[in-house]
């Protein structure tokens, strides 16, 4: 769901639409990075399959090790991105967290961090979306149609495609709560780690992609959870 439904319709849509090099770059890394961490707390929002949710993102992530070196390499080539650092921005990223997540389990120190899990959660999703967006204040507002391409993928990518999944979802008789897993893992990306990722190796310009889908996934959960009510 989340690299070929999801991850496909980005390439083909940047393929399409988008003419600025550096924007090209930027989307061709949000289809490389793995579900947005907020998958789980969505699914629990919106009444979905947790189990279901927290192994497609087990899977995705551990995928993600293989699948995101292998989508930048072939669209973006060796020449733009050094292979080496990106497997330590990787490791860093994706593969210590999960480590560090087993041993705060088997320490029993998750329990006491529930309750603040989600503070934790929003004021990093802040601090990253905050960031990126200062950095290209300027280009934002002096150049406003220029986000207007990105800002239509980003909209077919979210609203657009959650309601063919739903659409197809209901048509096979998925249950209730595993079509919201699936819906979820077919619309999000890691936002955070996309932005990251492209101030690193290209330039704000190319974050571009991450903040403004970042703020359409934002409207798109409250449509969710205005259409679960």
């Amino acid at each position: 769901m989340n690299y070929f439904i999801l991850g496909g319709l980005l390439l083909a849509l940047n393929a399409l639409f988008i003419r600025d090099e550096a924007l090209r770059a930027g989307f061709v890394i949000l289809a490389a990075v793995p579900p947005a961490v907020a998958v789980i707390p969505f699914t629990a929002f919106l009444k979905g399959d947790e189990t279901f949710s927290l192994i497609g993102m087990i899977g995705a992530y551990l995928g993600a090790l293989i699948i995101m070196p292998l989508i930048v390499l072939a669209f973006l080539g060796p020449g733009l991105v050094d292979p080496s650092n990106l497997i330590i921005i990787m490791v860093e990223l994706i593969l210590a967290p999960l480590i560090v997540s087993r041993f705060l389990i088997r320490i029993r120190m998750d329990s006491r961090l529930e309750s603040i899990r989600g503070a934790i959660t929003n004021w990093s999703f802040f601090l990253i979306t905050y960031t990126i967006i200062g950095l290209n204040r300027e280009l934002i507002l002096a150049q406003p149609l220029f986000l207007l391409p990105v800002a239509l993928i980003a909209i077919a990518s979210t609203f657009l495609l959650g309601w063919m999944i739903e659409g197809m979802g209901k048509v096979t008789h998925v249950l209730p709560k595993t079509l919201v897993s699936l819906l979820l893992l077919g619309t999000l990306k890691n936002y955070g780690l996309a932005g990251g990722l492209a101030l690193t190796f290209f330039s704000k310009e190319t974050s571009v992609p991450a903040t403004v889908s970042s703020v359409f996934m934002i409207v798109y959960i409250v449509w969710l959870e205005f259409k679960r009510r």
